[in-house]
């Protein structure tokens, strides 16, 4: 089905992505792809679409893949049957049925005569009833056009698939979808995704880091917990390896102390023996070499350890997680922030929610807003922040201090570079040695000071958000979050969950990722469906 080998990719700029990879895919297996940001998992997929050409080595395909990409903007120009390739057919067949008897009509049908048909089916299958075939792409929601594409696979009806964050921008009830149809679906399947229900869907596990590729032959739980296994190995070898240091460096300090003590010994004997000032020199200058000597072989030997202490050190994941160290809200808990009563909105003459609602946020709630796509849940976080007034209903709101983190962390300001990003939050005057020192701790090495914040990744964009809000001993009063965990790795999104979840104040959250909301322990919700 497919067969990877030696595969080495490279840059526009020469600079190596990853090299020599080797991989086999077998009919009706189903493996999922993770890995850090910036490791090269849409690329691979991409070079396995036939999308990209690799540096070297070759890439063998049983057939040509259906690929669903991340990002669906170069499509934006076509309509939704030519964006799934079935434009042409279903012209064809509308023109035969018409009674053209032109072969050219015949040659693009190809004997697919149940094509309208499937593609009623899918679009059916995936809610898209609605959608029109000739809906130009740039009038449908990121869940929309996700959807479209997930259609294509039922239309298609291929021997091999792969995605590329199929789970993003869908609703609770697409997703459900979705997880149904990948536990149903038959071929061959390679899928990129921080979804951990999904990732459980799939058979084997299939990390790509800088040392290459690594199976594992289990879901994202099994793969979780071999890591587990190999990183507590690996911190016993750390730990061995820095009693190893020890051990040498005190040898080292024994070895010249005993050294030093002879030769002070000696040197006394030759003085009261007489022996010449000539000789005297030479012996001493003999004591001092065999000395040097002795401090070169364990320096050589401690060296080797710490080059071997510093490469296990590097192989640890970044376990230590990013916390904002805010001091206590300013608000007791269960005091009032914002209540509305019998609320709604009107959008082209017709009421946003079939019923008005009410709602209430008190200090120290954990609120998730649910609904599908387009019921309404942005609507109501600008209500809550004041952005936004509904056209009937009343509502309460005192003052308090808000931080709103959306899908794209637009509190990143594009026009700056990651340290002056990082500088205009820096309300309390700290020094630029001081705000290195904390980007260094969110995973900002010097390299990364001078980048421009534009080309920043999801995950950098968010935890360049986190590094901005440490900076306020203050805490929010709350902190909303739209989405928070589209486009992060799994090690991103670990690394926002342990920093929300120390926080003490108040959450609204908007999110269709059930671990996160279970893990920054989300105690109440409303849902807008």
């Amino acid at each position: 089905m497919l067969l990877l080998q030696q595969v080495t990719y490279a840059h526009p700029n020469r600079e190596v992505l990853f090299k020599d990879l080797n991989f086999s895919l077998n009919t009706n297996h189903k493996w999922s792809l993770i890995g850090n940001n910036g490791s090269g998992k849409s690329t691979l997929l991409k070079l396995i679409a036939g999308e990209l050409q690799p540096l070297s080595g070759t890439i063998q395909r049983g057939e040509k893949p259906y690929y669903i990409p991340q990002l669906f903007g170069q499509y934006n120009h076509l309509s939704v049957g030519a964006a799934l390739g079935v434009a042409l057919k279903l012209t064809a067949l509308q023109r035969i049925l018409a009674g053209d008897t032109d072969e050219v009509q015949f040659e693009r049908l190809n004997d697919d005569w149940t094509i309208e048909e499937r593609c009623k089916e899918a679009l059916a299958y995936w809610e898209l009833s609605g959608i029109d075939l000739d809906r130009p792409m740039s009038r449908l929601s990121g869940g929309q056009k996700t959807k479209v594409f997930l259609a294509g696979i039922m239309i298609h009806q291929p021997a091999f698939v792969l995605l590329d964050e199929p789970s993003n921008h869908l609703d609770a009830a697409s997703r459900t979808i979705l997880y149904e149809f990948v536990q149903q679906y038959r071929g061959a399947m390679l899928v990129v995704s921080h979804d951990k229900r999904l990732l459980n869907l799939l058979d084997t596990t299939l990390e790509l880091s800088r040392d290459g590729l690594k199976t594992y032959g289990g879901n994202y739980n099994f793969y979780v917990a071999q890591k587990a296994i190999e990183q507590a190995a690996l911190l016993d070898d750390v730990h061995s390896k820095e009693k190893e240091l020890r051990k040498a460096r005190e040898k080292e300090r024994e070895t010249i102390e005993r050294q030093q003590k002879l030769d002070a010994r000696g040197k006394k004997k030759q003085e009261k023996s007489g022996v010449p000032r000539i000789m005297m020199n030479t012996l001493r200058n003999n004591a001092e070499q065999s000395t040097a000597k002795t401090k070169a072989v364990h320096g050589e030997k401690i060296s080797g350890i710490r080059e071997d202490l510093s490469a296990l050190r590097a192989a640890l994941p970044d376990l230590d997680k990013m916390r904002l160290g805010f001091d206590e809200s300013a608000f007791h808990t269960g005091k009032l922030l914002f209540e509305a009563k019998d609320i709604n909105f009107s959008f082209n003459g017709l009421p946003l929610w079939s019923y008005d609602r009410k709602l209430s946020v008190h200090s120290g709630d954990r609120l998730a807003i649910k609904g599908r796509n387009g019921s309404g849940k942005t609507t109501l976080i600008n209500t809550i922040l004041g952005l936004q007034v509904p056209g009937s209903g009343s509502i309460k709101r005192n003052e308090f201090r808000a931080v709103y983190i959306d899908q794209e962390y637009s509190l990143i300001d594009n026009e700056l570079n990651v340290y002056e990003q990082l500088q205009r939050y820096n309300d309390g005057a700290l020094q630029e040695s001081e705000l290195k020192n904390k980007l260094t701790h969110f995973l900002f090495g010097k390299e990364s000071w001078d980048k421009a914040c534009a080309v920043l990744s999801g995950g950098e964009r968010m935890r360049l958000v986190l590094c901005c809000l440490s900076l306020s001993r203050q805490a929010p009063d709350l902190i909303v979050l739209d989405e928070p965990t589209n486009n992060l790795d799994l090690q991103n999104v670990s690394i926002l969950t342990h920093a929300i979840r120390d926080y003490k104040g108040t959450i609204v959250v908007v999110a269709h990722d059930e671990d996160f909301l279970e893990a920054v322990n989300i105690r109440q919700e409303i849902d807008l469906s």
